[in-house]
């Protein structure tokens, strides 16, 4: 039924529960995975910061989102599903705007990914990825929740 699986994927216990669920769904139906990860250079990419370095920042900041990457790809080859990455780059765009540009670049059929479930102020507060894709997806998107609060 669905042939290429996107995950988005960060460093949280929920993202790796959405990371079984699609490794999960991949080897039943022998679909490809992309899994993804976003970094945000903007905040460092404009002037008054002439105390820091901005080009060593975005570097680094790149390094974590790789760091990030790998593991989730380590994970995912722990559970038997060989997965495609991609380092993705924001400047200041809603980053739901800029998964799902290339999750329809890539021609996923399901995308799956954690959400951290947050209402009230915290909801103001975060906004939610998973939310911003709902509304831009065309394709069905899986979430999944943890029952725990990180």
């Amino acid at each position: 039924m669905y042939k290429r699986i996107y995950v988005p994927v960060d460093d949280s216990q929920t993202s790796n529960l959405a990371l079984n669920e699609a490794c999960r769904l991949a080897k039943e139906m022998s679909a490809a995975v992309r899994l993804v990860h976003v970094v945000d250079l903007a905040q460092f990419g404009w002037g008054g910061t002439e105390f820091l370095d901005a080009s060593e920042l975005q570097q680094s900041i790149k390094q974590a989102g790789s760091q990030v990457l790998a593991q989730s790809e380590t994970l995912a080859a722990g559970l038997g599903v060989v997965a495609e990455t991609q380092i993705l780059e924001s400047w200041g765009d809603k980053i739901s705007s800029v998964l799902m540009d290339d999750a329809s670049e890539w021609g996923a059929d399901l995308i799956v990914m954690g959400t951290h479930g947050y209402s009230g102020l915290m909801h103001i507060l975060m906004g939610s990825v998973a939310e911003g894709l709902l509304k831009l997806a065309d394709v069905p998107v899986l979430l999944v929740r943890s029952s725990e609060q990180e």
